[in-house]
């Protein structure tokens, strides 16, 4: 029997044809009317929408009154995050409720503060409706736990009594639960993938209230509930760094540009997870591991230089790989030398490829690191310079843990959740207008034609 939801009939594809011949635009028009595509200038620069105090990105510096390539810094609340990071690893410290708290509420917080906030986010942890796995979550499993988090997210709106408040209090309650909420909804939603797409044993552990926010996660995800003291904690930093980026982000601008309508918070983070699903977005990992796979497959020698470049030649002629012509995990619209999530996850992804005794591996992927921009270079004009991004070591960091490549953008979506919470506050404290961008109509005027006469 067909699937009604998935058939292309021959009558859609000539459909889509002309549907498609109509949309097309000529590019030369988006110059005509200086449209600034993707909202961004031809350099990349992102026009500007509004204001944060959440976090900021650098990757330019003013010299001589021109703004030339920096090395790239980010800031959560001021704090240089490479400072954050630093002081709570060196202090022997899991950093995600902390950098949670400095995001929130702009400040970092004092011991008790620190305690009595990981508490509440402990307590929001078992506020999962009972009953909710089975009847929303196993009711029906999905291949894409991206699906299955924006889902259970809406379903939550209907456990709420306050589901439609927007006073500031009842948002930042909401925010915190689904923060609290989303390692489960996404560990439970891919164990019943496994069981009912793969016929894998079904496993559900209950969180654990002794442990951190990271260690809950490889707890749930793990059959033996086992890991060790590292592993938790290069989770720790990785989502740590995937908390926050500005608001100019695709799905953190989703989350003004639905905040400002005065929607319900469950409606906004839903808004928020489609777009992260995107494979240009949130998915950039999953490429990047795929890409590398694909390359230590068709490359003999892992050491020699001009054999890997090649291979990255050929990926630029789209020749090698998925046929994109894209190197992935490689570029980035603000950083030009260095993203500095990048650097940090490398130094730290040394130390655990080092305990698992993969440093070839780690050797390789600061191969393609180094040698990625040469190779561009050679092929484009770069207006800025390109370098890795966060995506390159994530995804290596990721797999080098054992997660299952369906988490990797869930977890970029657990993290992000406390930057979309901060600015979602940041926009409805601002009370600013409804978020409506203007659209330049071209086409020309037609007469109605009656149906006896088309």
């Amino acid at each position: 029997m067909s699937d009604i939801y998935s058939e292309i009939t021959p009558q859609v594809t000539r459909l889509a044809k002309e549907a498609e011949k109509i949309s097309l635009i000529d590019p030369e028009m988006y110059e005509k009317y200086e449209v600034k595509r993707g909202l961004r200038s031809i350099s990349g620069k992102g026009v500007t929408a509004g204001l944060t105090e959440v976090s900021r990105v650098v990757g330019k510096q003013k010299e001589d009154g021109v703004y030339k390539p920096c090395n790239g810094r980010l800031f959560y609340r001021g704090i240089d995050v490479s400072d954050l990071i630093n002081g709570f690893y060196t202090e022997g410290r899991f950093g995600f409720e902390e950098a949670a708290y400095l995001l929130l509420f702009g400040s970092l917080p004092g011991e008790g503060e620190l305690q009595r906030f990981s508490d509440l986010l402990k307590e929001y942890r078992e506020m999962l409706p009972t009953n909710f796995v089975r009847e929303i979550i196993m009711a029906c499993p999905s291949s894409n736990m991206m699906n299955v988090l924006a889902r259970s997210v809406l379903t939550l709106y209907a456990y709420d009594e306050q589901a439609d408040d927007t006073a500031i209090p009842n948002v930042l309650r909401q925010c915190l639960q689904i923060i609290s909420m989303l390692p489960e909804i996404s560990v439970y939603g891919y164990q019943i993938y496994q069981h009912y797409y793969n016929g894998k044993s079904l496993y559900i552990h209950p969180s654990n209230a002794s442990l951190s926010y990271s260690e809950n996660i490889l707890h749930l995800l793990r059959k033996d509930m086992q890991f060790s003291s590292l592993e938790a904690r290069l989770l720790d930093i990785a989502l740590v760094l995937h908390m926050e980026h500005g608001g100019g982000t695709n799905s953190t601008f989703t989350t003004h540009v639905v905040s400002s309508s005065m929607t319900d918070t469950y409606s906004v983070f839903a808004a928020s997870l489609g777009s992260l699903k995107g494979p240009r977005h949130g998915g950039a990992s999953v490429k990047v591991v795929q890409m590398m796979e694909d390359l230590k497959k068709n490359v003999s020698d892992w050491k020699d230089e001009e054999e890997v470049a090649e291979y990255l030649r050929g990926i630029l002629s789209r020749e090698n790989f998925d046929h994109s012509g894209q190197i992935y995990g490689v570029g980035h619209a603000v950083y030009s030398l260095s993203d500095p999530r990048a650097e940090i996850l490398r130094s730290y992804a040394k130390i655990l490829c080092e305990e698992k005794q993969i440093s070839d591996e780690y050797n390789l992927y600061c191969l393609v690191d180094r040698l990625s921009p040469k190779v561009i270079g050679e092929k484009a004009r770069i207006y800025k310079g390109v370098c890795a991004n966060v995506d390159f070591y994530s995804g290596f960091i990721f797999s080098i843990l054992n997660l299952p490549v369906e988490l990797f953008t869930p977890l970029f979506a657990i993290a992000r959740s406390v930057g979309w919470s901060a600015h979602r506050i940041e926009e409805l404290s601002n009370h600013g207008k409804i978020i409506r961008p203007s659209y330049q109509p071209i086409g020309d005027s037609k007469d109605y034609i009656p149906m006896k006469k088309r």
